[in-house]
């Protein structure tokens, strides 16, 4: 159990109602409760605030430093600019062409449900994964980090593309969060800035397709994580690290996916090239989404407002319009 959590997870009914607090779906009660993992970044933020960016960069990148201080250390960055972050030319990482498998035997259905019990699971919601199925990938290439504010800041000044992100108060840019991954966006705008990017650089980006997304984070092995089969607190920011905010890109650089790729689970959920629809053979599962929302994107890997499970590689998800719903992306780049 992670050190910084102060009060054992909660069970929660299923399937979840819709008339709760955001901050009760996640977990934590009404009044206020200041983790001490805030507290310990706070610290390590003012001791860090006047350092060197190699010692920034350093930290930020060792897996054997603190999380709070890799946070802290990100934060600096992110105020100081980041130099890990280049719109024009994103770190990618290369994946060769295979014949992959995603989603999830029939079989297995049961044992995620046993395994994350007490979340508020709807069986229909695990049911979307199957079944398992191969497909067949061409080399691609897939950004180590998912799009940060500052980039989207610059896609937007450039571009004169009209998507806000609603997570902006008043449409103003959280420079504070200058490299934390932009999030509250629409899938369009998504599309929008991959269409932009490529014109800009005569590169192909574009978003991940579902396998390609899910091939990146779980290897060829199909890990249920992107760093393995158990779920640990410290490798990802989902409400279980009780931060109750995203964090810089690439700090949990302890928890890479097989390939290198980082924040692939937790900090904010990816939208993926495709809308919902039954994967081959499988059952079309008309949850809250498809009725209240209807043709909706499919989002991956979890976020700091969502429990463990949707940090799983298989889980298929959605934006619901409610504001615990933080929905970023990460490029992809196919060959010429």
């Amino acid at each position: 159990m992670n050190s910084y959590k102060q009060w054992h997870w909660p069970r929660l009914p299923s399937p979840l109602p819709k008339d709760v607090s955001d901050r009760a779906l996640m977990g934590y009660p009404e009044h206020y409760l200041e983790q001490p993992l805030q507290a310990k970044v706070g610290e390590a933020f003012d001791a860090l605030l006047d350092g060197p960016l190699e010692t920034l960069l350093r930290i930020v990148q060792q897996p054997r430093e603190p999380l709070a201080r890799r946070i802290a250390a990100g934060e600096v960055l992110g105020l100081r600019g980041d130099p890990r972050i280049d719109t024009f030319a994103p770190q990618m990482i290369d994946i060769p062409a295979a014949r992959v498998h995603i989603g999830l035997d029939p079989r297995a259905v049961e044992q995620v449900m046993d395994q994350f019990d007490g979340l508020g699971l709807d069986r229909s919601w695990i049911d979307k994964e199957t079944p398992r199925h191969a497909v067949e990938l061409a080399a691609f290439r897939i950004a180590r980090l998912p799009v940060t504010h500052q980039e989207y800041r610059q896609f937007l000044l450039d571009s004169g593309h009209p998507g806000n992100p609603e997570g902006w108060a008043f449409g103003r840019y959280p420079r504070h969060h200058a490299n934390h991954p932009v999030y509250s966006v629409a899938a369009s705008d998504a599309d929008a800035y991959a269409r932009w990017l490529s014109a800009r650089t005569g590169r192909r980006f574009a978003l991940p397709s579902e396998a390609e997304w899910e091939y990146a984070a779980a290897g060829p092995e199909g890990r249920q994580f992107p760093w393995g089969d158990s779920y640990q607190v410290e490798h990802a920011n989902t409400a279980e690290l009780g931060y109750l905010d995203s964090t810089p890109v690439g700090v949990f650089c302890d928890a890479p996916s097989p390939f290198g790729v980082l924040d692939m689970a937790g900090n904010v959920e990816e939208y993926v090239a495709e809308d919902y629809q039954a994967y081959p053979g499988g059952p079309l599962i008309e949850d809250d989404l498809v009725l209240d929302v209807g043709t909706h994107r499919v989002a991956r890997g979890g976020s700091f407002t969502r429990f463990r499970d949707l940090a799983r590689t298989a889980r298929r998800h959605g934006r619901y319009p409610r504001p615990i719903y933080v929905m970023g992306f990460r490029l992809v780049e196919h060959h010429n």
